[in-house]
């Protein structure tokens, strides 16, 4: 785990990339995402698992984290085939098999060939982290088109129904379903209402999953970020908003990839075994009605 950063004045570069998903080897300075001080005790020795979204930012912090803690990771990407090669490389450096698959997640066929392939190359699947996501800055309700609407559902929401729809007949009692939602489905965001209606409908479908799969010993949980430096921040946000990422919570600071995967380390392990349909808050101090 990374070292207590406690608060900071620190500004980041602005900087704005032209396109999603962003890339976070382009992100200056780069985000914290490889667990370097986090060191692992096989908490998930034996175990599979699969994270969508994994090439980068949360995705690769949790992967990476999930090799640390002994687990062979299968992740999922869109088209972010060099962020993804270095997911690879960090998992496989911790002596654990990988499986890179590119996907898009929205399409439930492609959810279907993924898990197939992911059970096919490690004989089951044990822990599923439903991560993927997009988000568009729009200043008005009005500039939310039709098609960035169903987009932004499609991979936000759709995606992780497919996954897990695909996923089910695979997942064994003890299994753990990890959904990653926002704190902007609890406080809201006036240029971001796509994307927090999305997030609001992932803590509601946690909630009725953990009921409906209660009986077969499956727990299902979330994390709700707060503002984390990752690549969809330079890819959503104006150069000038990149500047002032994350300066308006408590700590004051945006938050690092490293410092949210230890939630979902948590949620994966025997650790959460009373736990079903909650929400892990990693937000920089900001105080959520949950």
């Amino acid at each position: 785990m990374p070292k207590n950063k406690g608060t900071s004045d620190t500004t980041l570069p602005p900087q704005h990339q032209a396109r999603q998903p962003g890339r976070e080897s382009q992100m200056r300075p780069a985000p914290d995402s490889k667990m370097k001080g986090y060191v692992g005790t096989n908490k998930l020795a034996g175990k599979v698992a699969l994270i969508t979204g994994g090439d980068s930012g949360i995705g690769r912090a949790v992967s990476t984290a999930f090799a640390k803690e002994g687990a062979d990771v299968v992740f999922v990407y869109l088209e972010e085939r060099d962020d993804a090669s270095e997911t690879r490389r960090l998992v496989e450096r911790e002596g654990r098999r990988c499986l890179a698959l590119e996907a898009d997640i929205g399409e439930e066929q492609r959810c279907q060939e993924v898990i197939a392939r992911a059970v096919e190359e490690f004989g089951g699947l044990d822990i599923l982290v439903n991560n993927a996501a997009e988000q568009h800055r729009q200043a008005d309700l009005e500039d939310i088109t039709g098609d960035q609407l169903i987009g932004t559902f499609r991979s936000n929401v759709f995606g992780m129904f497919f996954m897990i729809k695909a996923a089910l007949p695979h997942l064994r009692e003890g299994a753990r379903i990890i959904n990653t939602t926002s704190v902007t489905a609890y406080r809201g965001s006036p240029k971001l209402l796509d994307y927090s209606a999305t997030k609001g409908a992932i803590v509601s479908f946690t909630r009725s999953l953990a009921l409906a799969l209660a009986e077969r010993g499956i727990r299902v949980n979330a994390v709700a970020p707060g503002p984390i430096w990752t690549p969809l921040i330079p890819a959503t946000f104006t150069a000038e908003e990149v500047e002032k990422f994350g300066k308006k919570v408590p700590l004051g600071r945006p938050g690092q990839p490293d410092e949210v995967a230890p939630c979902y380390v948590f949620l994966a392990t025997e650790g959460a075994s009373y736990m079903s349909g909650q929400v892990l808050h990693p937000n920089g101090g900001e105080v959520i009605n949950t």
